[in-house]
This record gives structure tokens, C-alpha cells and sequence, in this order.
């Protein structure tokens, strides 16, 4: 006898919706006899859908935000409600989640900045990536104004992934060149008064063990008013790097494009952007409390890939220090959470309980299951696994206590909850886009930051 499933996903980011289309296309599938129709309700914070998409990717990113195109088509599906502007834990706890759904899983992702234990790391002029990624991209929880440094024209960059050649990128545009991105108003005001000239981004190995993506790193020269400078120093290849390099052709074209860019003599543009090989950051330098010098230890390659320290030390000139060194997920409230990994225990993504038992019925997907690791495409085999392991555990799943679909739509008016819906997002999605049109300089889309007002503008 075949069973209908009703399962609600946190988060509605990337990994939220492929989890959710999987899963639908199961409930499609009539080669399956043991599984009946299937609904999904994706439940998220934000008052928007796409997770890291929106607030993650960095403006001048247009081709990455192509995938907004898939996950709409999606969404589209009558049997995927998205309840934006719900938070976990404050609107909704896992009890009453699971009073509504066969299942729940988990795709809430990564979302603050890891923490980087070194002393100065409080100084002002020090900024987590992520809180500057947030700003730049409109996100409606953190401050409108972002604090440039008045006489910050040399700033450092800690970490050798895309997040921080978005950071160095955007440092080193000018306003001008973000205003024709669907940055919203305050974000170009506030770039303009960027004083930065020299971002100095910096590698504690050698360049085969970079995380960049070939095509972030070539987008670096691609403005007229950014030069690339790749330093010689700390330049090296040891055993462990050329196997790195024979192992994957990414990593080759990497280290490719670096070479080039080594060997490419400045154009004296305006703007420069330093990558360093072989140098860990061990202290922040601060004066009056402000940040006036970052200091590394030089290392060096052991022939592994990996490095050691010198006992040699170098102090960098900067006035303004952005870490972007990973991601970090939150704890979530009633699951348990494995601090030192950073996110929910889980064997595959069943969710495990602290003496290593199955949580019964809830489930976890994307980074808060398997870490801020690896690229957008990735979550799709990610979730595919996931469901998998749910579908395996369908004869064993409660049956929820109010399985009818408006008992959600009843408990969050009850709650007084003002959720927005994906008929909403279309809405305020076609109000974004009119602003660019009716922009002096025909931008494609003008984002709306304040949350009250996409929520206003979404449930009109």
C-alpha cells in the first residue's frame, strides 16, 4: 500500500530546493508503488527563497545567478510551498514541525563567519567576510552603512577561496563599475567611500593548494581598473602540489592562470589586487585600536603540500583586515551540533542524537550536514542521498498528528507570523526588476533591503 508524505525543508537555499525536487519526482514516479503523493513546504528566515544565491553571490556575478533560473522552475511545482520569513526556533520549533510533517529536513546551510583565534582579531578595521558579503548583497540583518576605514587604502584579505576574491574584488571595483549590478542604493553610496587602492590577499600554502575556482581567479582582471599582482615569493611547487595538480585539471588551470598573471608586468591601473603564497597570518597590529598592520610568519613547503613555519616574520602595512576563512553554520535549536565541525552530527544524513542513535524522521542536507565545503552544483548529489535515506525509512515515519496541508497555514496566523509565499517572491521579484528598469542607468534589477518592506511589498 502506498503512502503519502508530507515533508517540510528549513532552509531554501540550493540545497533545500534540490532536496525538495527530488523528492517530488519521486512522489511522480509510478514505478514506485510504496510511495503516494508527496507535498513539500519550505520553511526560510529570509523573506526570499535561494538562500546563499541572493545573499551569498557576489554582484557582479551574473552567470553563477543563473541557477536562480533552475530553482524557479522548481518552486514553480504545486507541490512545493515555500513560508518565507519564518524563523526556526522563534516561529516554529522542531515539536511542532514534526506534528505537521511525515519528515523534516534540515538545509539551513552556513551563514556566519568562522572564527580565526589570533590576537587583534577585535581591533576595528577587522571584518568577517561574511558580514561584508551580507552587506554588499543587501541582506535585511545587518547594518545599511558598512565602516571603510577613512584612510584604509591598503587592506588584507585572509584566505585563498572564492569568498575572498569576491571580498578583493569588491574592494577594488569602483562604484561606478558595481552601480550597473543589482546592488541596492545604500550599497553604492556606501562603496563610494571605498578609498582602497592596494588589496593584499594572502595564502598560508603554495598556489597548488588555492581554493579559487579557474574562472573567479581569471574574472580578477577582467575590470580596467584592477591590476593583478602575483608575487614570487612563497611561489612553490613541492611533490605533494604537482600530484595535486595531476589530480585534478581544475587545480592545473589554477595554477595556470596564476603563472600567467606572474608573468604579466603591470598596467598601472588604478587599483592593484596582491595575492601571497607562503605567508600565515599570526597577529593583527592595532594602534588607538585600530587596525595599522597585519603580521605573518613566512612558511614554507614541507613536500607534502603542506607547510611549515620559518620562524621568520613580516609585517604588512594595512588598515582594514577581512577574514575569509570559511563558513560557519548555526546551532540549531533542539538538534544536536558538533561544535568543533560545525554542524549537525548526521550518517549520511540521518541526524544522530549525542549517543550516536538515529533522531526518528529528521534529516540534514547542504553545508550544515556536510560542512561549507565544495561548489552549488555539489548539493544536488548531496541531497540526492539524503532522500534516499528518507525514502529507505518510510515505512518506519510517525505519521504526523495534523497531516492536512492549511494546518501550517493555520498554526503561523495563529502565531500572528507575517510569512511571505512563492506568489509573493514573484511579486516582490517583479518590483525589483521594474526598479531597474525605471533607473536612470536601466539596471537589470534594484534589490529592496529592508525586511519590513519586502514583506509589506509580498503579502500586498
Amino acid at each position: 500500500m502506498s503512502r503519502n508524505l508530507r515533508v517540510a525543508i528549513v532552509g531554501a537555499g540550493p540545497a533545500g530546493v534540490y532536496a525538495a525536487d527530488i523528492l517530488t519526482k519521486a512522489g511522480a514516479d509510478e514505478a514506485r508503488e510504496d510511495l503516494g503523493s508527496v507535498s513539500v513546504d519550505i520553511i526560510e528566515r529570509d523573506p526570499t527563497p535561494f538562500g546563499l544565491i541572493r545573499y551569498g553571490v557576489a554582484p557582479d556575478h551574473p552567470r553563477i545567478k543563473e541557477i536562480v533560473k533552475a530553482l524557479k522552475r522548481v518552486m514553480a511545482n504545486p507541490d512545493i510551498r515555500f513560508f518565507g520569513n519564518v524563523s526556526f526556533g522563534d516561529d516554529v520549533k522542531l515539536d511542532e514541525l514534526r506534528s505537521f510533517y511525515d519528515a523534516v529536513i534540515f538545509a539551513t546551510g552556513a551563514r556566519r563567519d568562522r572564527d580565526l583565534d589570533i590576537p587583534g582579531i577585535d581591533l576595528d578595521g577587522s571584518y568577517g567576510a561574511a558580514d561584508f558579503v551580507y552587506w554588499y548583497d543587501g541582506h535585511p540583518d545587518v547594518e545599511r552603512d558598512w565602516d571603510f576605514q577613512p584612510h584604509a587604502e591598503s587592506v588584507a584579505v585572509l584566505g585563498v577561496g572564492n569568498v575572498g576574491l569576491d571580498v578583493a574584488r569588491i574592494l577594488a571595483k569602483t562604484a561606478e563599475e558595481l552601480l550597473v549590478t543589482e546592488i541596492a542604493d545604500n550599497v553604492y553610496e556606501g562603496l563610494k567611500k571605498n578609498v582602497t587602492k592596494d588589496v593584499h590577499v594572502f595564502a598560508r600554502r603554495g598556489p597548488a593548494q588555492v581554493k579559487f575556482t579557474p574562472m573567479e581567479l581569471r574574472e580578477l582582471s577582467h575590470s580596467p581598473t584592477i591590476d593583478v599582482i602575483v608575487h614570487p615569493e612563497g611561489f612553490e611547487l613541492d611533490e605533494g602540489s604537482l600530484e595535486a595538480i595531476r589530480a585534478a585539471k581544475s587545480q592545473k588551470l589554477v595554477v595556470d592562470v596564476l603563472q600567467n598573471y606572474l608573468a604579466k608586468e603591470p598596467t598601472g591601473a588604478p587599483h592593484r589586487i596582491h595575492i601571497h603564497f607562503c605567508q600565515n597570518p599570526v597577529e593583527i597590529l592595532g594602534e588607538d585600536g585600530r587596525v595599522v598592520a597585519l603580521r605573518t610568519e613566512i612558511t614554507e613547503l614541507d613536500g607534502t603540500g603542506n607547510v611549515r613555519g620559518t620562524g621568520e616574520f613580516k609585517d604588512w602595512p594595512v588598515q582594514a583586515v577581512y577574514r575569509a576563512i570559511g563558513y560557519y553554520s548555526d546551532n540549531l535549536p533542539g538538534l544536536p551540533f558538533d561544535v568543533n565541525a560545525g554542524v549537525v552530527p548526521n550518517d549520511g544524513g540521518r541526524v544522530l542524537e549525542i549517543d550516536g542513535s538515529a533522531l526518528p524522521g529528521v534529516y540534514v542536507t547542504g553545508w550544515i550536514k556536510r560542512g561549507p565545503v565544495g561548489l552549488i552544483g555539489h548539493t544536488k548529489s548531496d541531497a540526492a542521498q539524503t532522500i534516499d535515506l528518507l525514502l529507505s525509512d518510510l515505512d518506519s515515519l510517525q505519521a504526523p498528528e495534523h497531516p492536512d496541508r492549511e494546518a501550517v497555514d493555520r498554526y503561523l496566523d495563529s502565531r500572528a507570523v507575517e510569512y511571505t509565499t512563492w506568489e509573493g517572491w514573484e511579486q516582490l521579484d517583479a518590483h525589483e526588476l521594474s526598479l531597474g528598469e525605471s533607473h536612470e542607468h536601466q539596471r537589470e534589477r534594484v534589490k529592496v533591503v529592508p525586511r519590513d518592506e519586502m514583506v509589506r511589498i509580498s503579502r500586498a
